[in-house]
């Protein structure tokens, strides 16, 4: 898989001379509030657990991951990461035809690519806000025998998602297999929008989790898919090594998947920092934000003088970064994506926005 998820914080660091805890990383989408102290308490008092071995079957994170996604345990597959989980379930359905919602995550098409495949592109249209058209979506499949379909929900880097009752249209009427990522979906309403408790009734779906991002959790590497496809379970399965969960990223999973009282305080200052974001990108004439449901803004610059380049370049002098999206296909060099921090960073990056556009106008 590629190496560029984000800023690389280290790069940074060495290029502009900055101490790397002073880097505001504006790119990333990763949980500012860091993890459950819950976990993190009972990881340093209890460090000793580095001289066992993790259980091999893992039924207590199982167990906490089925409770958290309304689903049953034996439907879940762990990874030391999510990214091993795409290219796993792609080389399992080995599909001729596949079909990807553009603009969206690169690695998909690297990986489509890998194993052969054809790629079809379902472009979404930022003349209507980037969401995506289900029946035209379900039309397509069918007329191109669309054999795998992956959808980042919500969609990476837009922010548009497809709801529950849209995905079971989608599943149901297509002969399609669905890999939906939805390593974004905390940041919105589960309940309307996951697609995890869906995969106890259909075997065509396969949804991918991961903890980096709501959980603010990258440096665990735990990931997870959950999909009652049996033949898909234990292909995947037998791709990976005893033990690949360690045992500390398997500890805090068990706590922080039940932590109800972190997960809600979470998703609580998240979306008032989001709403405060959007109101005050708003001021800005020379921006246009587009909706959203992860815990980042698309930004699209409406002065043609100006382009994301000489946006980013100004703001990284600032120890500023924000994720340039002129490689995303179907974007341009106007496009860039920024995701939400602590309240008193946020009044600094619109602060600083300020400067550059207003200058500008």
């Amino acid at each position: 898989m590629s190496k560029k998820h984000g800023a690389n914080l280290f790069e940074l660091s060495k290029q502009y001379n900055f101490d790397i805890n002073n880097i505001l990383d504006f790119s990333s989408n990763i949980n500012p509030f860091g993890a459950s102290s819950k976990a993190l308490k009972y990881i340093s008092e209890n460090i000793d657990i580095v001289s066992i071995y993790p259980d091999p079957d893992y039924i207590k994170l199982k167990k906490s991951i089925s409770y958290y996604c309304e689903c049953v345990d034996e439907n879940i597959i762990l990874s030391n990461g999510a990214t091993s989980l795409i290219s796993n379930y792609i080389q399992f359905v080995s599909p001729e035809n596949s079909l990807l919602i553009q603009p969206a995550y690169s690695e998909y098409e690297s990986e489509l690519l890998n194993h052969g495949s054809k790629i079809h592109r379902f472009f979404l249209n930022k003349e209507e806000d980037f969401i995506i058209d289900t029946d035209k979506l379900i039309d397509y499949v069918n007329k191109e025998n669309i054999e795998l379909v992956i959808i980042c929900n919500p969609n990476n880097p837009t922010g548009t998602i497809v709801s529950r009752t849209d995905m079971i249209k989608m599943i149901t009427n297509t002969k399609a297999q669905f890999l939906i990522d939805e390593t974004y979906i905390e940041f919105s309403e589960k309940d309307v929008f996951s697609s995890a408790p869906l995969t106890t009734d259909y075997d065509n779906l396969f949804v991918i989790r991961g903890t980096s991002k709501f959980f603010g959790t990258p440096g665990i590497r735990l990931g997870y898919a959950l999909t009652s496809n049996k033949d898909a379970r234990t292909f995947i399965n037998s791709k990976f090594n005893l033990w690949d969960i360690n045992i500390i990223a398997s500890t805090m999973g068990e706590i922080m998947f039940t932590d109800s009282e972190y997960i809600n305080e979470t998703f609580n200052k998240l979306s008032n920092e989001m709403s405060f974001l959007k109101s005050e990108l708003s001021k800005f004439n020379d921006l246009k934000t587009y909706p959203t449901k992860g815990n980042f803004i698309l930004c699209e610059i409406l002065n043609p003088d100006i382009n994301t380049e000489f946006i980013y370049n100004e703001l990284i002098k600032k120890g500023i970064a924000i994720r340039n999206c002129s490689s995303f296909n179907g974007l341009g060099e106007s496009f860039f994506r920024i995701c939400a921090l602590k309240h008193n960073d946020n009044e600094l990056l619109i602060s600083e926005l300020a400067k550059i556009l207003n200058k500008n106008e």
